[in-house]
């Protein structure tokens, strides 16, 4: 697991540890050392920590005027035992919503499980959003399955046209106006 590290093709666009508004402003990365694990395994030390024993994230790139932001997550989404969508909400999307962040793309490739709770965050969240939205991208089809079955598609968008296989061939701002077209057919 070491050798999944975060998208890093964009940082000459945006780094989240230099931008004072972000809720990981002035974090170091020290790339000799693997020191951070989920459960036995060391992961990469460019994912942040949020909280949460099992999911990381890379906050990969935000646009304040277009009020967008893309995070790509890393490890075992677990609500169930860790709680991990109140650490996620709490020290990272209520950091961003305050900044007006109202567009949320997700990348989900390497969420390798899910493990479902109740729901409240996720409906805080949407009800943060207002006239925005939340996609999620690449994510499992059994983290989609569990989505489904605990309802979270109704405050998620996931699945079918929000599998983009050749996201980072593409610029941040491509990928946005696509996720934001995508989520427009489908909410009209």
């Amino acid at each position: 697991m070491h050798h999944i590290e975060p998208f890093y093709n964009w940082e000459k666009y945006y780094r989240a540890s230099h931008d004072k508004n972000s809720p990981f402003y002035g974090n170091e990365y020290d790339y000799t050392k693997y020191s951070t694990a989920i459960y036995d395994h060391y992961i990469h030390p460019k994912w942040d920590y949020i909280g949460s024993e099992t999911l990381y994230i890379k906050l990969l790139y935000v646009n304040y005027s277009a009020q967008f932001a893309i995070l790509e997550f890393f490890g075992e989404w677990n609500d169930a035992i860790n709680n991990d969508i109140m650490y996620l909400k709490r020290n990272v999307l209520d950091v961003l919503s305050k900044n007006g962040i109202n567009e949320y793309i997700l990348i989900g490739e390497n969420v390798l499980n899910f493990h479902a709770s109740d729901d409240s965050y996720y409906e805080e969240w949407f009800d943060d959003v207002e006239d925005g939205w939340i996609a999620a991208l690449n994510f499992r089809y059994f983290v989609e399955d569990q989505w489904k079955k605990y309802h979270l598609d109704s405050y998620l968008n996931f699945g079918g046209t929000l599998n983009i296989d050749n996201w980072r061939t593409m610029m941040p701002l491509n990928l946005h106006e696509l996720v934001k077209n995508l989520i427009v057919r489908r909410l009209g």
